[in-house]
């Protein structure tokens, strides 16, 4: 531990518990927090033409802690894996702990099985509660967390981040929520939220992995961004924060022929964040690379948030 006053023009180094919430990486949270309001949203109407009270906001809680839990175990298990392997040695976005050296790898390992057990915790609960199913797809939610970047074969290092951030934070997270408080999977609005949230949890994970395609390149991290190149994965970017607004519009103009919703307007409220897109989906366009494209990650969480929040309003007032 360093003594006396920091030197002019030397970074200041995080207080101890800041850095572990810097490590949780927070602007990656919306992620986790979408898919449990969407799919909450969304099992209202159900219950409520069923005869039950709304939702069940003990299952929503249960299901936001599993989830927020999976991507903080996530985040820390990534920056111990990518900190050990050296990916990280040489960042130009948010400080990782163990590359930076503000905590050592065992104690950033150990909090991010903290976290996986939290999850774990509260995973059992809700499949005591609706159906043992629930054990399955969480492990396989834990597995998948740990794997990103950690055992022999990582598959964040073969290209496969962004694909399986569109199912485990998109498909499982949405219909997972849905799901415990309905025990249903048939309802297809549930499963076309969850494909709108599951693309822009993969732009999230994208706007981080444009940012770094020099140093992961560098160090052997495949990811689609490195194996595509910078004008392609920008262009899969703009592909991932802009098919969701098309499909909300055409999903609108179907609710408006056919009189499904409760009011006309209703399908088309997510339409609204579309202005949150301009910024980030201009920069990823651009020719802007390295610490140019850190505000795009800040900006596609905004916008995960906005839109998610007004899909969450749209299917609450769903008849169906």
């Amino acid at each position: 531990m360093t003594t006396g006053p920091t030197p002019r023009g030397a970074p200041t180094l995080p207080g101890s518990i800041r850095r572990w919430v810097l490590g949780s990486r927070p602007r990656t949270l919306p992620a986790a927090i979408v898919p449990v309001v969407v799919g909450t949203a969304a099992a209202h109407p159900l219950r409520t033409t069923a005869g039950l009270p709304g939702p069940s906001w003990w299952y929503a809680l249960g299901a936001l802690v599993v989830a927020l839990a999976v991507q903080v175990g996530t985040n820390y298990a990534n920056d111990y894996s990518d900190g050990i392997r050296g990916t990280d040695d040489a960042r130009v976005g948010p400080v990782r702990l163990v590359a930076s050296g503000l905590a050592p790898a065992t104690a950033v390992r150990r909090a991010a099985l903290i976290a996986f057990g939290v999850a774990g915790v509260v995973g059992v609960a809700l499949a005591w509660a609706t159906s043992w199913w629930v054990l399955l797809v969480g492990a396989a939610c834990l597995a998948a967390g740990w794997l990103y970047t950690g055992g022999p074969r990582p598959y964040g290092y073969a290209g496969l981040g962004e694909l399986f951030v569109f199912v485990f934070f998109g498909l499982v997270a949405t219909v997972g929520t849905y799901y415990v408080q309905t025990l249903r999977l048939d309802r297809w609005p549930v499963w076309f939220a969850a494909v709108l949230v599951g693309l822009l949890a993969s732009a999230l994970l994208l706007a981080n992995n444009l940012r770094d395609i020099e140093t992961d390149g560098r160090t052997g991290k495949r990811t689609i961004a490195v194996r595509a190149g910078r004008r392609a994965a920008g262009r899969l970017y703009t592909a991932c924060v802009t098919v969701p607004f098309a499909a909300v519009l055409v999903w609108g103009v179907w609710s408006v022929a056919t009189g499904a919703p409760v009011h006309p307007a209703a399908p088309f409220l997510p339409l609204l964040a579309a202005p949150l897109a301009a910024a980030p989906v201009g920069l990823a366009g651009s020719d802007a690379s390295g610490r140019e494209l850190l505000p795009v990650l800040g900006a596609t969480g905004r916008l995960q948030l906005v839109f998610g929040a007004l899909l969450a309003a749209s299917l609450w007032l769903w008849v169906s």
